[in-house]
């Protein structure tokens, strides 16, 4: 059985006065009749209290996401501007200098060459013939000695790139001087020219390569295979 207030009757039982807007106030003999009005106001605390945590969760996901993205940014450009001690020691070595095999035993094509004049002469023409490729050195000392090893009957031809001829007639022996306008036989042979090395290619009176020398060097290399040409 609940007190009331002294709704216009004063004070009751020592309890302050309270503002008449709130009416009339019964306080309960027993606390438990206001167990659902605890329970209520317990409820809405949790509600309350839940709310920021909700919203923490909802931007979990995407602050998760942005991290990862700006962490995977910043990996990729540490490995691409750290410095590499080691840098070039992983790139392959080049591979070395040689003709490819298919070249050897293949017929010459019919090239047109030009000589000093502009005139045009047909490679196939001179055979059999040591021809040299003198666009990347003229290398007179080693001409010099193929011309003066090379058997009677068997040609010696240089050749450089362009229009230019490059004649190098060595003491004793004629060696025909021609250029290569078209780079057709450099093409041929499928390898650039080289500074400081010249490319020679014996071919016999049928017109069929029987060898390549990358890089020509004594004559004692090649004696043999310029001494057949002539049989």
């Amino acid at each position: 059985m609940g007190r009331p207030d002294a709704e216009g009757q004063g004070p009751s039982d020592g309890l302050p006065d309270l503002p008449p807007e709130w009416g009339r106030v019964v306080v309960p003999d027993d606390a438990s009749a206001l167990a659902a009005e605890a329970a209520q106001i317990r409820r809405e605390l949790r509600r309350a209290a839940g709310q920021p945590g909700d919203g923490l969760r909802a931007l979990a996901l995407p602050l998760l996401v942005l991290l990862v993205a700006l962490l995977t940014t910043v990996i990729g450009l540490l490995a691409i501007t750290w410095p590499r001690a080691n840098r070039g020691a992983d790139r392959p070595t080049p591979a070395p200098y040689s003709p490819p095999a298919a070249v050897t035993g293949r017929p010459l094509p019919a090239l047109d060459l030009v000589d000093t004049g502009q005139a045009p002469v047909p490679l196939r023409g001179l055979l059999p013939a040591m021809i040299i490729l003198v666009d990347g050195c003229t290398c007179p000392d080693l001409v010099a000695d193929a011309a003066a090893a090379a058997p009677a009957g068997v040609a010696v031809v240089t050749v450089t790139g362009g229009r230019t001829v490059t004649a190098l007639p060595p003491a004793g022996r004629d060696v025909r001087a021609l250029a290569d306008p078209a780079g057709g036989l450099r093409s041929f042979v499928g390898q650039p020219a080289r500074p400081g090395s010249a490319t020679a290619l014996l071919v016999d009176r049928a017109g069929v390569v029987t060898r390549v020398l990358p890089e020509l060097g004594p004559i004692d290399a090649y004696r043999a295979d310029l001494t057949a040409l002539g049989a």
